[in-house]
């Protein structure tokens, strides 16, 4: 997928699934801000590609925008980047911190007999997340603080192998897309074929909101998360970094 359109469709589609409490617009540019843990919802990014003649100042008004609550300042970069972003940003001191593709796939819906499903981030399903990379407090706490900002319909998963909460995963639905997150298994339950289970069970309930696509995004160097995603039909959509000062 290379087309601005829908590559626009889907950042929008990601900014209700990772909702934030503090939002605010400069010209093309939304600026979130939440714990601190997740990068969607703590950086500033671009919605349109167009040219941007008031870019410097921009720029210059969404550091003094981090600098009021006390954050660093973080840029999402997309292909929707007004015509040089990056380089504004690599002069004024930023550096590339590792982002994520965006993959989207048409994923055969399943019905899990171990499935349970929560209403929210519930202990089970927190403490088998923990063990997924990247994790640490500030993410936590925001997964905790998220449920009542949430203005699409989501649900939780827990995945059980003999009664014990063995993977987990989160999905949220907003017209015909469904985002897939959080899929993480305890490394004692990998490669059962559990994290295949959960993009079915996922995908399910997807559908039965009315989705008719699912997409997810993953680190780069995460090889074997990509395998598993390949293997299950997603393909890449586009690709995004951070860049941070310093």
């Amino acid at each position: 997928m290379t087309e601005t359109t829908d590559i626009g469709a889907l950042e929008r589609a990601a900014l209700n699934a990772v909702p934030a409490p503090r939002v605010a617009w400069d010209g093309g540019f939304v600026i979130r801000a939440f714990l601190g843990g997740t990068g969607r919802a703590n950086a500033a990014c671009s919605l349109d590609p167009a040219p941007d003649p008031g870019l410097e100042g921009r720029v210059t008004r969404i550091e003094a925008h981090y600098a009021r609550l006390g954050m660093p300042c973080c840029f999402r970069s997309t292909p929707l980047d007004p015509p040089g972003l990056l380089g504004l940003l690599e002069g004024r001191g930023y550096r590339e911190k590792e982002g994520a593709l965006v993959m989207l796939g048409q994923v055969p819906a399943a019905e899990d007999p171990a499935a349970r499903w929560l209403a929210g981030p519930e202990a089970d399903w927190l403490s088998i997340l923990a063990t997924a990379e990247h994790q640490g407090p500030a993410r936590r706490a925001e997964k905790e603080q998220a449920l009542p900002l949430f203005a699409r319909p989501a649900a939780w998963l827990v995945l059980e192998e003999g009664e014990e909460p063995a993977a987990c995963g989160h999905a949220v639905a907003d017209g015909a897309w469904c985002g897939l997150f959080d899929l993480a298994v305890r490394p004692e339950f990998r490669r059962l074929g559990l994290g295949r289970r959960l993009l079915g069970a996922l995908a399910g309930w997807g559908r039965r909101q009315g989705a008719e696509t699912c997409w997810l995004q993953v680190a780069p160097g995460n090889v074997n998360a990509r395998r598993v995603y390949e293997a299950a039909g997603f393909r890449e959509a586009y690709r995004y970094r951070y860049f941070m000062k310093g």
